[in-house]
């Protein structure tokens, strides 16, 4: 049952990414606003919000682990996999934005200021409010840099209201989010019986399970070829992650961090973020790239099952 669950969620994930993807390059063109502003915010805080319920409901539950786990693994999936893979199946990836020099920052600067909270051991409801004074820095400085676009003219014909479009992409989140819900549930259960641990869970199917949404909704847009907004979800994902997801647990209920014990997935993911700064800065958006990034996964993987 568990895995007809599975298969079902997964469907309802790949028909709710199709929604998003045709709503936000609709918004973006009418608007002339950036494919890239669109995947860092709307899309961005959209698909991070599996995490941030799986997150809020560990720390009301007093499992920060998984709470910060759950975080750190989906940096590591949403840089290794997700974008390792949207590297390999796109036919050409050529970003309109320059992304280095506008954004690659911001994919170091949560998990460095995660590290420095984590030094005594908790982040606090008073980390918990910086964190979320972050996500708003980031919001105002993907404002100021909107690249006006030009329009597309036959786009720009056709009828357009905030009404079909807001329908379409609530239904979108509802599919993506619901289908992750119940990925993460049957895919816990199916481990469970397999007798892995709570831990590796946490780490890898609960975060694999919420990093779905990126996944679904980066890979079709790389295939239809919207470079900027798959690039822009991961980064945009990912600083959601750090300072919505953490900063909303955190003010919730304090979290514990044991840096020395996680100490390799901490590691890994700033590796991978490090490795996203140094992909944006040569432009290697390429399959050599992505199988880099996919080495990174399988070590990840080879260093918590074997």
């Amino acid at each position: 049952m568990d895995i007809l669950i599975f298969i079902v969620s997964m469907t309802a994930l790949i028909f709710g990414a199709d929604f998003i993807i045709q709503q936000s390059e609709k918004i973006a063109l009418h608007y002339n606003i950036s494919p890239f502003i669109i995947g860092a915010t709307l899309v961005a805080v959209g698909t991070s919000l599996p995490e941030m319920a799986a997150s809020i409901s560990a720390s009301l539950k007093g499992s920060p682990d998984i709470a910060v786990a759950n975080v750190i693994g989906s940096t590591i999936f949403n840089i290794s996999l997700v974008l390792g893979l949207v590297f390999l199946l796109a036919k050409k990836i050529v970003p309109n934005r320059d992304i280095f020099a506008k954004d690659s920052a911001w994919s170091l600067f949560p998990i460095f200021v995660f590290i420095l909270m984590s030094i005594d051991g908790k982040l606090t409801f008073f980390d918990g409010v910086l964190f979320l004074f972050l996500m708003a820095g980031y919001l105002i400085f993907l404002i100021s840099s909107n690249q006006v676009e030009e329009i597309d003219e036959e786009l720009k014909k056709e009828p357009f209201g905030w009404g079909k479009s807001s329908i379409f992409l609530f239904l979108g989140f509802v599919l993506t989010i619901g289908g992750a819900d119940f990925a993460i549930e049957s895919a816990s259960n199916i481990a469970r019986s397999f007798g892995i641990s709570e831990w590796l869970i946490g780490l890898f199917l609960v975060a694999f399970g919420t990093s779905l949404p990126e996944l679904t909704v980066s890979i079709k847009a790389a295939l239809n070829n919207q470079a900027d907004l798959a690039i822009g979800n991961i980064i945009g994902s990912n600083v959601a992650n750090f300072t919505m997801v953490l900063g909303l647990s955190a003010m919730v209920n304090p979290l514990n961090v044991n840096l020395s014990a996680n100490l390799f997935d901490i590691v890994a993911a700033l590796i991978l973020s490090i490795m996203l700064v140094f992909i944006t800065a040569n432009k290697m958006y390429n399959k050599s790239a992505g199988i880099a990034l996919l080495i990174v996964f399988a070590l990840v993987v080879q260093n918590s099952f074997f």
